[in-house]
């Protein structure tokens, strides 16, 4: 009777081991199969949406939670060791990557993708569809502009604001006359309320604008901004994906996804598939440039059938 019950508690433990171990193999993370998590730059959120879609589509056993932040959130929540693969319209620095090196014991690996541009909008009943940069850049230093009444960002931590806090060479933004808004939306529909108002977003929310935004479409314009640097007759440059590709749009960045998990997880998966052939034609579909244009086979047939 002894035997038999231990054989009984043996089988049972054995069980256990191999369900437990199957559970576990289900749940390991590899470049094409498990859960991951992604931090998102709000102002290129869309097109990293449709990336997404399409790479569960095609690894079913996969799972992306894609989560809108502005890019100061995506930072801090990277130090704090809350997010582990970020998408940026940013890279990171010498000094950074130092720090993650020494302080989180890990190298981050980064991927450059593609490029997209800072986008002005202005209200259709704006006379002029054209902007001049340095009138913005004088703004943001604190002066004032006849042509600008105001400027409006998605987001006072959002990347479109460091990006011309740069370009304006400033560490804080101007009391007066320059606003921040909380989403990409919201600037969208300020600026067809005020006609004064300058609105600054990612250009792929009016690429690819949301059934709320499209609503909004008609009542905007993007505006061409001036290139000083060109040698031509026509300096004003409309923000289009041949302007950008050519760098002739003077408000443009590259786009990178940062992976610190350290093993080879989804992040290396997903970095894999956005930068490859059929991620790279996502980000030439969606009106962005990608890093690498994905070549055409051509088949020559020898006769027409």
């Amino acid at each position: 009777m002894k035997n038999y019950i231990s054989i009984v508690l043996l089988m049972i433990f054995l069980v256990g081991c191999k369900e437990k171990n199957a559970a576990s193999a289900e749940a390991r993370e590899t470049a094409v199969s498990g859960t991951a998590t992604i931090l998102v730059d709000e102002t290129i959120f869309p097109v990293i949406e449709d990336v997404a879609i399409l790479f569960e589509n095609q690894y079913t056993r996969t799972k992306i939670n894609l989560v809108s932040k502005s890019e100061t959130e995506i930072l801090n929540m990277i130090q704090k060791d809350k997010g582990q693969i970020a998408i940026m319209a940013k890279t990171l620095d010498s000094t950074e990557i130092s720090y993650y090196n020494k302080v989180q014991k890990v190298y981050p690996r980064i991927t450059e993708f593609g490029s997209d541009a800072v986008a002005f909008i202005a209200n259709t009943n704006r006379v002029d569809s054209t902007l001049v940069l340095n009138d913005v850049l004088h703004l943001l230093k604190g002066g004032s502009s006849a042509k600008i009444k105001s400027l409006v960002f998605d987001n006072p931590n959002s990347s479109t604001v460091s990006t011309l806090k740069t370009m304006a060479g400033i560490k804080d933004l101007p009391k007066q006359n320059v606003f921040a808004m909380n989403s990409s939306k919201e600037v969208v529909k300020y600026v067809t309320e005020n006609e004064g108002a300058i609105g600054i977003l990612g250009i792929n929310w009016l690429l690819q604008p949301t059934t709320d935004l499209a609503s909004y479409a008609s009542k905007i314009k993007v505006l061409a901004v001036e290139n000083v640097k060109i040698n031509a007759n026509n300096t004003f440059i409309k923000p289009n994906q041949t302007n950008i590709a050519d760098g002739s749009y003077p408000v443009t960045r590259k786009l990178y996804l940062l992976n610190f998990q350290g093993t080879s997880g989804l992040g290396m998966g997903f970095a894999s598939y956005l930068a490859g052939h059929q991620g790279q034609r996502i980000i030439l579909k969606s009106g962005l440039i990608p890093k690498r244009f994905p070549t055409r086979q051509i088949a020559v047939r020898n006769k027409v059938e």
